[in-house]
């Protein structure tokens, strides 16, 4: 199929975009490098199923352009994260909401949407909490807001598909170092402590490439899946800052954890994810914490200086 994939160049799409090319997709990616990632997708340039565009994806020209080219959209750009959001709410709201409005509202009927939402519209839980997707929807951040009235307005159109994300850890080709394991990982590397403070607030954890390999299984088997939405995350990985603490420790010996009350998380994120949902779909996230993490180590060691 011939995909459009809004900000590929990204955390994300540089790991997917490789992957869809490999299964014989055409990618367009659309990114304006608003992040100086010029070289995250340098090496699909020399693969024939693959183009680039420079530009902004609230630009309604451009997606004007693009959007009849394909026949399924993939819209990954976004202002990613509570904190990100908070410092600019308008551009966050453009971005992450009103863009993927437009590029719905320009699409035809039969083109197909895959959406990446986020399991932070859970809101604020008791780490209790079991949430499925049946699970009310409270978001309390401008990035969950966002991400969630992307997703409601997606839903209530035809061929549509979206996937709550948990919380992506692993390498890719444009490293985010904020993300909570990627972030604990490199401080216990480099710093040697790390301070915990709301230490048993839980959140569900996602390998980078499990996350491609979700949507690819998404776009394989759409006809059965379209017009729902699924939770997409790791079962055995529904985790406490602390035991995710305790975790990378035995990757690092020498961390030392300390806990104090020094922030609070904007999200409030702390419950516990169900994916049974896409499992019974046919789809089950598989590479481990263990993995990721000692591929984050190995990836730290080379990138240490650039960083």
């Amino acid at each position: 199929m011939k995909i459009l994939i809004t900000g590929g160049a990204g955390y994300l799409g540089s790991v997917m975009t490789p992957s869809f090319l490999d299964q014989g997709h055409e990618v367009t990616v659309l990114d304006n490098l608003m992040y100086g990632q010029r070289t995250s997708l340098l090496a699909c340039c020399n693969r024939p199923g693959f183009d680039f565009v420079r530009g902004d994806v609230r630009d309604e020209r451009i997606l004007n352009e693009l959007i009849p080219r394909h026949d399924v959209l993939i819209p990954l750009a976004a202002i990613s994260g509570a904190p990100a959001c908070d410092r600019d709410p308008v551009l966050a709201r453009q971005v992450n909401q009103e863009a993927v409005e437009t590029l719905n509202r320009l699409r035809s009927p039969q083109q197909r949407v895959i959406f990446p939402c986020t399991n932070s519209g859970y809101g604020t839980r008791s780490g209790e909490m079991f949430c499925t997707e049946e699970s009310a929807l409270e978001p309390i951040s401008v990035y969950g807001i966002t991400k969630v009235a992307a997703e409601k307005s997606l839903l209530e159109s035809p061929n549509t598909l979206t996937l709550r994300l948990a919380t992506v850890f692993g390498v890719s080709p444009r490293m985010r170092l904020e993300l909570l394991v990627n972030q604990f990982a490199w401080k216990a590397l480099v710093d040697g402590y790390l301070v915990l403070y709301e230490k048993h607030f839980k959140r569900n954890y996602l390998h980078i490439q499990d996350a491609a390999d979700g949507f690819a299984w998404c776009l394989d088997h759409f006809e059965d899946m379209k017009g729902t939405c699924y939770n997409l995350g790791l079962q055995d990985a529904n985790l406490s800052k602390e035991e995710l603490a305790v975790k990378i420790k035995q990757h690092v010996p020498h961390l030392y954890i300390h806990s104090a009350e020094v922030g609070r998380d904007p999200d409030q994120r702390n419950y516990i994810v169900s994916n049974e949902k896409m499992r019974l779909a046919g789809f089950e996230a598989r590479r481990s914490l263990d993995e990721g993490l000692r591929q984050l180590l190995v990836s730290y060691r080379m990138l240490r200086d650039l960083l």
